[in-house]
């Protein structure tokens, strides 16, 4: 009896106990159970229970849970959440592809109005659009829409924010919901919360924003950008900071950080902890409190002494000499210091919880930053001191290939941010992860031509494959004659003789018909005539780079008619290129250099001991194979027809990657084909072209124009100015007529300064380096020389 009496007021005890827990808080509500109403509960901390616990913190350091400036982490959901009443769209459902698939990827920006402000920064944003290859100035064409409507900072406490958006989008009739449109933000929400709110509806539009919440993010259809600042290039932008000469085995500095301290507010929970894990010795943790108008109102104990300590460091210098920096989350979850420590190679540590990380959805940013919690603030240092020295130098170099591939200006992160959706449209053909986090990035690895690594020359040795044993000679014919000139014929005759060629390839550039079949020399290699472009869509000079589907090979050597080459020197040359397949081989090379009393670049054709340039008309350079081109017009073959292929790499990233505008003026400047190639191909490799050995000079001659309207080699576009030559002479180059070699001199230094201003900064790389054949010109016998003729003179 005892015994059940004891098991019956257990479980009356634990009973009461539950409903105590789980339904006090209910029961308090009640007049009957209280006698009054239930007095407010207090917020922890409960300052009267000091002497129950010591405490570690000054009580001014420990923030009020009641501050009516910070809702609660539900409401701020809840608030993220009713942001986007499409929050559910995606490429499927709000997305009209329809649209792309008749002219492809085509983007049109609203005209502007007169009267409508515009911020610096959407400017250049807007501008980067319009000079990119994906522009179109037909709304019919356009697959992807941008607002004029600066939508930039959407902080109605901000100077620059636009009203009324909502009226003006509904007006436009192309609007349609938001459906295909694409809309930039930087800034949004305003003091006290900073929530997701723009303003305005964007319906079904896919919005760019930076400092994303991974809760309002939509994936597969929203894109998150960095945070930027006014000041940041709209083009080319400066280089990273880590250097070959510059890797430090160890840093000054371990862990820094140097910025604001919020006293009060959302985002101040972080950075006033920081000073936590300050050490003074390879950890250095400095924030100030005097920012903002009434900062003194506000200010703790704190406040005085690191305001003293913060102007003690330099920021630049703390970021040059550190291994690590804290991003840590500011008002918002984005902050310019993230930018800023990718250019500086300082790995960055995030403290920014929620933060859909930029281009997240291509970049793997777990081999370029730290991802930390902001709850976890005091194991960061334990945490980074654990990465091992060679993971830390990876961790760098990445920084610095995404910092120059995807985020040093205004246009990289605006084409980024376009080719993402780009590759949404054809799911099957687009860029993989590997192509995005390895240089040189996804930008220069088109989908349209290939998407297999082993496809382009600088993945070889990753993927252990090597470029193809035999070449194609693409040689350019200008004469007018009604046959073909004799250094032509001689020239098809040496390359013919060479054990790599596969083909030979003859691009007719005349309007005049090119010579019968029985005219041409007889050769053991097929033998394909191809009629210029230019009756069809007026292009001029770059026909040469067009990528026609006749060739057949990894490797192109592209030739000049009147270029004199012997089969050793041709040998020798594609054997170094085999070496090198991601680089331009050749024979004639140039130079430029800095003109600082014109202050602009200056092009040389003197014989130096520097190169940065090899003409193409005797050069090698890799094509990828991708997707399929157009065949050649009035081919003539010899002796079967080559099978239809397809094009290559720098072909197809010369005649698709680059906008209309510079395959423009290539064609108005009839000498620019050759510097842009090797610009372009500069860019992609950062590397500089490499000379072999040649028998002879080059001699460059100005191609004709009479009967073969081939464009005016001697007339600028219209409005520019051809530089002054440097201050000494440009060499004659023998064989050019003097007025005729003049002008094509200009041509090339004016050529080399527009597409300097295009890119944005000087691609060119110089070397000192010229390949010649072991045993070259060694005083040994002539019996074990390979290549014994490139001696003879």
């Amino acid at each position: 009896m005892q015994t059940r009496k004891k098991y019956i007021f257990l479980t009356f005890l634990a009973c009461w106990l539950l409903l105590f827990f789980f339904g006090g808080d209910q029961l308090r509500r009640f007049a009957f159970f209280s006698g009054k109403k239930a007095e407010a509960r207090r917020n922890w901390p409960r300052w009267t229970d000091q002497s129950l616990l010591k405490s570690f913190a000054d009580p001014e350091e420990l923030q009020s849970d009641g501050d009516p400036s910070l809702p609660s982490p539900r409401a701020q959901r809840a608030a993220r959440l009713s942001v986007y009443k499409n929050s559910r769209c995606r490429m499927e459902t709000c997305f009209d592809f329809s649209r792309c698939e008749k002219h492809g990827f085509k983007v049109f920006t609203y005209p502007r109005e007169r009267d409508q402000p515009l911020s610096e920064s959407y400017g250049k944003i807007l501008a980067s659009i319009e000079r990119s290859r994906y522009y179109t100035p037909n709304p019919e064409e356009a697959c992807l829409f941008i607002l004029s409507i600066d939508t930039l900072d959407r902080d109605h406490l901000s100077g620059q924010y636009v009203h009324n958006v909502d009226e003006k989008i509904r007006s436009f009739p192309l609007w349609n919901g938001g459906r295909n449109h694409l809309i930039f933000n930087l800034y949004s929400g305003t003091w006290p919360n900073y929530t997701e709110d723009l303003g305005f509806d964007i319906g079904q539009a896919i919005l760019a924003k930076a400092s994303f919440y991974t809760e309002s993010f939509r994936p597969g259809f929203d894109i998150s950008i960095p945070l930027f600042s006014k000041d940041h290039p709209q083009r080319g932008g400066e280089r990273g900071w880590l250097y070959q000469d510059s890797i430090h085995p160890k840093k000054k500095y371990l862990l820094v950080f140097k910025g604001k301290r919020y006293l009060t507010g959302i985002g101040s929970g972080t950075r006033n902890a920081l000073h936590h894990i300050h050490n003074g010795k390879d950890i250095v943790s400095l924030t100030t409190c005097k920012h903002g108008k009434d900062w003194e109102k506000h200010k703790d104990t704190r406040c005085d002494k690191d305001n003293v300590d913060y102007e003690k460091f330099d920021y630049q210098e703390l970021l040059h000499n550190s291994t690590f920096c804290i991003v840590p989350r500011g008002r918002r979850l984005g902050s310019f210091r993230f930018l800023e420590a990718l250019q500086a190679a300082c790995i960055p540590v995030l403290l920014s919880d929620g933060w859909e990380l930029p281009f997240a959805e291509a970049i793997d940013w777990g081999k370029a930053a730290v991802v930390g919690n902001e709850r976890l603030l005091l194991q960061i240092p334990s945490a980074v001191r654990c990465i091992d020295p060679e993971r830390v130098l990876a961790f760098q170099q990445q920084t610095q290939f995404l910092w120059e591939a995807y985020f040093s200006s205004v246009d990289k992160i605006v084409r980024t941010t376009l080719e993402i959706i780009k590759d949404r449209l054809l799911p099957h053909r687009s860029r993989s992860r590997f192509l995005w986090n390895t240089l040189p990035g996804g930008l220069l690895a088109l989908p349209d031509f290939s998407t297999h690594p082993g496809d382009f020359p600088f993945y070889y040795l990753q993927h252990g494959s090597s470029p193809s044993e035999k070449f194609t000679a693409f040689i350019r014919a200008v004469s007018p004659s009604s046959s073909p000139s004799q250094p032509i014929l001689r020239l098809i005759q040496a390359v013919s003789r060479s054990q790599y060629c596969a083909q030979i390839l003859v691009l007719w550039s005349c309007e005049k018909p090119p010579p019968p079949s029985g005219k041409w020399p007889r050769t053991t290699v097929p033998l394909t005539i191809i009629q210029g472009r230019r009756k069809v869509r007026g292009a001029g000079l770059s026909d040469r780079f067009f990528p026609y589907a006749a060739i057949q090979t990894d490797a192109v050597l592209s030739l000049d008619e009147h270029t004199s080459l012997s089969t050793s020197e041709v040998d020798f040359a594609f054997v170094v290129w085999r070496s090198f397949p991601e680089r331009i081989v050749g024979f004639p090379a140039q130079s430029h250099f800095w003109d600082a009393e014109q202050r602009r670049w200056g092009y040389t054709s003197k014989w130096t001991n520097e190169l940065s340039i090899v003409l193409t008309a005797a050069a090698f350079y890799h094509r990828y194979p991708a997707g399929e081109g157009p065949a050649g017009r009035g081919a003539r073959p010899h002796p079967d027809p080559p099978p239809r292929s397809l094009p290559r790499y720098y072909h197809s990233l010369f005649t698709e990657y680059l906008p209309a505008g510079l395959r423009e003026l290539v064609d108005g400047l009839a000498a620019c084909e050759d510097i842009l190639m090797n610009v372009l191909v500069a860019a992609v490799t950062k590397l500089p072209p490499i000379k072999v050995t040649q028998r002879k000079q080059h001699k460059e001659t100005v191609p004709q124009q009479v009967g073969c309207k081939d464009g005016d080699a001697g007339t600028p576009p219209a409005g520019e100015r051809s530089p002054s030559p440097p201050r000494s002479p440009p060499a004659k180059v023998k064989g050019t007529a003097g007025a005729a070699g003049g002008r094509r001199f200009s041509q090339r230094q004016d050529c080399l300064n527009q597409l300097a201003d295009w890119f944005g900064y000087m691609p060119l790389v110089s070397s000192q380096l010229r390949l010649d054949p072991v045993l070259f010109k060694d005083q040994v016998s002539v019996l074990r020389k390979k290549y014994p003729r490139l001696e003879k003179p």
